[in-house]
């Protein structure tokens, strides 16, 4: 062991023996909780940073994944029921791509490759049953990609086409989604969802598709399009128009001098409506086609009467008619037939209108003011006022009512007070947490900084120096017959002054009392202090100080 090192250890080991018993205490507290400190930072340190491995898995999935992490012994926890698997986050992606080879997990959607297994001698009812199973499944992959889902199911009904029927179903789809915990889809992501769906299939409408979640809340009917359930819509309507009305009256009469309620009436029911109309265009209108037809004949007569024209009688005889009998040598009358048709363009207008669900029917507005303060307002303009922000219409039915009535201020007062003792019981909780961290910070810096002070204490009582009357002894004159005495341990410095003084001491005669043999030892002692004290009694006081010092208890 090198001296230096050596030498260190012996001052440490020399110290740590002067402590009294609480400073050995306190060093063992420190020290304790030193060391404990570091195993806790330590064990934080070096524990792993968990990462998904996969997430909404299915049990089968789950337990597949799970064997190949113990197969492959890689730590792993399980969260959200068991469908994520978190793994170290240096493991992550090996496993991932040991998974991925294994064919984990599993796509129990299906899809186009459903279509890939499919054989040539497959029927036509197979085909057609295989070519539906993977439209479903990639729509239910798609959908599982937005933001909130957790699974999709997708349910085609597509009617069969036969040259047989007159008229033509459409087809439907029924989508059922499982979202996040926690999570409620947004009108937009069910429109999105919806038209997604019937985008996929050829003669499926927007109106066509039925989304159903997990909690079992319609989001879209067949028919009914994506706004949701009338009680929904009036709700949400009411919260838009009250909102904003009170929002308006907080600034004109104060904030908890009025309430607002409306009541709205939806009209649930959706269709379809067609309407033509015609009008003349202004000008001569150009005719669109044109067709004519003229017929005529000219009826003649010979001399003998053979050539007469008549009706037919008995027995083939013609008998001539009045009007085509005419004499030897005459003609017989004939007629002109003309017709035309001529089609005239006109304006024609069709119009196809959609009539959602969701219609505003009629509306109920009625809002109180405080008595208090609706002396200094005007009513009528309050009135104008929540007409104008409601959208109030007569003649659709709407009505309004505005009144000034007392309001009871006991709910206020008691929510005041229990908002203020909510305050105060935060505060105190926050100062108790406060004094709870000062406690325990306090209980671990303490020791420690006990500690430092009293080997900082023990450095400066060590750096003092320490008088010896043996190293006194050691300089003066020397009687034959003393006691040995221990030296003193002083720098070269110090020995130089007391060599000096004793030099001059003993150039002086000295004349000492005669004492005995036992006492001469101590007497002597006592006459070479008084004799350095005469000489240097600055150094004196100080080595005298440093005794006193060290035998102070701590």
């Amino acid at each position: 062991m090198p001296p230096a090192l050596r030498q260190m250890l012996q001052g440490l080991g020399a110290r740590i023996q002067a402590f009294t018993i609480a400073q050995r205490t306190l060093a063992v507290i420190g020290i304790a909780v030193l060391i404990l400190g570091s195993v806790a930072l330590s064990s934080f340190l070096s524990k792993p940073s968990y990462t998904p491995l996969f997430t909404g898995l299915a049990a089968a999935d789950a337990s597949s994944v799970v064997t190949q992490l113990q197969t492959d012994n890689v730590p792993y926890q399980l969260t959200d029921g068991g469908n994520t698997i978190l793994v170290p986050q240096s493991d992550v992606y090996a496993e991932r791509l040991k998974a991925a080879s294994a064919g984990l997990p599993a796509d129990n959607t299906g899809g186009y490759s459903l279509l890939d297994k499919m054989g040539v001698t497959a029927s036509e009812f197979t085909q057609n049953t295989t070519y539906k199973r993977a439209i479903e499944g990639e729509l239910a992959k798609t959908i599982e990609s937005l933001d909130g889902v957790k699974a999709a199911s997708v349910q085609l009904a597509i009617p069969q086409q036969t040259v047989f029927a007159d008229k033509t179903t459409d087809p439907t789809a029924s989508v059922f989604v499982e979202t996040m915990p926690g999570v409620t889809l947004t009108d937009t992501q069910v429109q999105a969802i919806v038209h997604l769906t019937s985008a996929s299939v050829e003669g499926m409408k927007a109106t066509d598709v039925n989304v159903v979640d997990s909690k079992g809340d319609v989001l879209s009917t067949v028919g009914g399009g994506t706004t949701g359930s009338s009680s929904q819509q009036a709700g949400d309507y009411d919260t838009q128009v009250q909102t904003s009305i009170q929002a308006m009256l907080d600034k004109v009469v104060g904030a908890g001098n009025s309430t607002v309620v409306v009541a709205a009436d939806m009209d649930q029911s959706s269709g379809t409506k067609v309407s033509e109309s015609y009008s003349t265009p202004t000008g001569t209108p150009a005719p669109l086609s044109e067709s004519s037809t003229k017929e005529s004949y000219a009826g003649s007569g010979g001399s003998s009467g053979t050539g007469a024209t008549g009706v037919l009688g008995p027995d083939n005889i013609a008998v001539p008619s009045d009007s085509s009998t005419s004499a030897a040598g005459g003609t017989g009358n004939g007629y002109v037939n003309e017709s035309s048709t001529v089609n005239n363009s006109i304006d024609k207008t069709t119009e196809t209108t959609t009539i959602p669900s969701g219609v505003l029917k009629k509306q109920t507005v009625s809002v109180a003011i405080n008595k208090s303060v609706a002396g200094n307002l005007s009513m009528s303009n309050i009135n104008d006022l929540v007409s104008k922000a409601a959208g109030i219409d007569l003649s659709r039915g709407d009505s309004l009512t505005v009144q000034a009535v007392d309001f009871n201020n006991a709910g206020a007062k008691q929510a005041a007070a229990a908002l203020k003792s909510a305050d105060a019981a935060a505060a105190s909780a926050a100062t108790a947490s406060m004094i709870h961290t000062g406690l325990v910070v306090g209980g671990i810096a303490l020791p420690i900084i006990v500690a430092m002070v009293l080997l900082a204490r023990r450095g400066r009582k060590q750096s003092r120096e320490d008088i010896d009357l043996g190293e006194i002894s050691s300089v003066a004159t020397t009687w034959p017959g003393d006691a040995p005495t221990q030296p003193l341990a002083l720098d070269d410095q110090a020995a130089r002054r007391l060599l000096e003084s004793s030099a001059a001491a003993s150039a002086a005669p000295a004349a000492l009392p005669p004492v005995a043999p036992e006492n001469a030892s101590a007497e002597r002692q006592r006459a070479e202090i008084d004799a350095l004290a005469a000489a240097d009694p600055d150094k004196t006081a100080e080595l005298l100080r440093g005794l006193l010092d060290d035998r102070q208890s701590v």
